[in-house]
């Protein structure tokens, strides 16, 4: 039988394809299965980034790092390498370059020794960036108060609603409103000046943002933070300092002088023989009559001996003509 050009369109399948097994097509869904595990796979595999690829991106997480801080991480990096990757996305700007979601101390450090970055990269939109900011530094031990503040007030800035930030903080409602009060009394600027201050909690940065209200404490304050010494204290320092002379500024502030009650003035009664007898008196608590003693010897005591008589004469008196009326 004479074999058939491979354009033959005979399509009879012959002995030997028939005894061939026939191949099959993956389901879709296998398809969509296998691809979303690669994807998985990509984004949580480790990778050595060039630290000169990776730009800034998210909202500000950290109110600067002690200079001790700083070399102490250098240093273990520099020993012990990096154990933790940072989080990058793509930059949708630029191509070939990415954008750090967390792990900016590591960052600083890493590109000061110039050795590469070990970064997972992960497709994130903004919303999805910032969440996932939040929620690793929420995870963070040393992230204090004022910094989870200020993330927060950065959040409602830039326009996510009070759900979200409780989702981003990991934190409920109450505790969004309390953060945000104490957030949004300083800018970013102010609290990068006085840094993180672990040792500070809420009540805390509550005084300092009521003294800062009074006329006179934040121009005090901001000279005090231009001098060359203030950013070489540690941060709880820097708050305390800030604290005490918004507090100075507050009881150095003028009291408003109390309107004091004008004395009563006084009716001078004169006797039969045109001298002084007697100083009349009239307030808001009633009347009084006062005799001087060098002006009428005597007569006062003899006066006080017989005031309820006196007075008694008087009251009927007051009776009897307000009854004829």
């Amino acid at each position: 039988m004479a074999r058939k050009g491979i354009l033959s369109s005979d399509t009879t399948p012959t002995t030997a394809q028939r005894s061939e097994p026939k191949a099959r097509m993956m389901p879709r869904g296998a398809v969509g299965a296998l691809q979303s595990s690669l994807t998985r796979l990509q984004e949580n595999a480790v990778q050595d980034i060039d630290a000169a690829l990776i730009d800034d991106a998210g909202l500000e997480d950290r109110l600067g790092l002690d200079d001790a801080a700083h070399r102490q991480l250098v240093e273990s990096l520099r020993t012990y390498g990096q154990q933790v990757p940072v989080l990058l996305r793509p930059n949708s700007k630029v191509q070939g370059r990415f954008e750090i979601v967390y792990g900016r101390r590591r960052l600083k450090a890493l590109r000061e020794l110039g050795v590469p970055v070990k970064a997972m990269i992960r497709q994130l939109d903004d919303h999805a960036l910032v969440m996932a900011q939040g929620q690793e530094n929420t995870a963070r031990q040393d992230l204090s108060f004022i910094e989870k503040a200020s993330f927060a007030a950065q959040l409602q800035d830039s326009g996510y609603d009070r759900q979200t930030i409780a989702a981003a903080l990991s934190i409920d409602m109450p505790m969004v409103s309390r953060m945000l009060k104490v957030g949004t009394a300083f800018d970013l600027d102010f609290l990068r000046q006085i840094g993180s201050a672990p040792g500070i909690g809420r009540e805390r940065w509550m005084a300092l943002a009521k003294a800062m209200q009074e006329p006179g404490a934040r121009a005090r304050v901001l000279d005090r933070m231009r001098t060359p010494n203030f950013p070489a204290a540690p941060s709880d320092a820097r708050f305390e300092a800030a604290l005490a002379l918004a507090q100075q500024a507050r009881s150095e502030k003028p009291k408003p002088k109390s309107a004091k009650t004008p004395a009563p003035h006084a009716r001078v009664l004169e006797g039969l023989n045109g001298r002084p007898l007697a100083d009349l008196r009239r307030s808001g608590k009633g009347v009084s009559v006062t005799i001087a003693a060098k002006d009428n010897a005597e007569f006062d005591a003899w006066f006080e001996a017989n005031a309820e008589t006196l007075l008694n004469e008087l009251h009927e008196r007051f009776m009897t003509e307000t009854s004829e009326e």
